[in-house]
């Protein structure tokens, strides 16, 4: 049996974890990758009792959260997770509340994906890579395809991806349930 304070509970934990390991993202930029997911994997915690409304606000209150901790200076850091990182879990909990068919969720959620990427592109590259450190010719060759380089890129990583998303919300879901037990 569900309690409300249960939900509220996991909801709490579930923003206080997901905006942790963002701002320690957002302050320490090499590890953005792991803010990102790590925060994701946080917010599982409300959904893994079918509290969507839970994970929902904590998604809102993460993102809100991160903006006045220190993600207004540098937005463009946490982009992706508003974007799409942080809501992943959220779509993958209704797709299977709803029994939506798995090949036209993927593709749905496969260009979302790909638009965050674009997107995120745009905003940090101002639409061209720069030399960095990469050779020219790899930095010719993204700017010329980049529409391919993350249409193409995007949807073949994204599948693997997908895969581990759904294993980690069972993971969290079977740890939540030892955890109430």
């Amino acid at each position: 049996m569900r309690t409300p304070s249960l939900n509220e509970a996991l909801a709490g934990v579930s923003c206080a974890g997901s905006l942790v390991f963002l701002l320690i993202g957002i302050q320490v930029p090499y590890l953005i990758g792991f803010g990102y997911i790590c925060g994701m994997v946080a917010l599982m915690l409300p959904l893994a009792k079918d509290c969507y409304v839970g994970g929902g606000l904590a998604y809102l209150a993460t993102c809100v959260l991160a903006v006045v901790l220190g993600g207004a200076a540098r937005f463009w850091v946490l982009l992706p997770f508003i974007m799409f990182f942080g809501l992943h879990p959220l779509a993958n909990a209704l797709q299977l509340k709803f029994k939506i068919d798995a090949r036209l969720a993927f593709i749905v959620k496969a260009l979302w994906f790909d638009l965050m990427l674009l997107t995120t592109f745009f905003v940090v590259f101002n639409g061209a890579v720069g030399g960095f450190l990469l050779p020219d010719e790899v930095v010719k060759f993204i700017n010329d395809f980049i529409y391919a380089v993350i249409f193409v890129g995007g949807t073949l990583f994204f599948l693997p991806y997908d895969m581990f998303v759904f294993r980690c919300q069972a993971f969290v879901a079977t740890i939540v349930d030892e955890i109430k037990k």
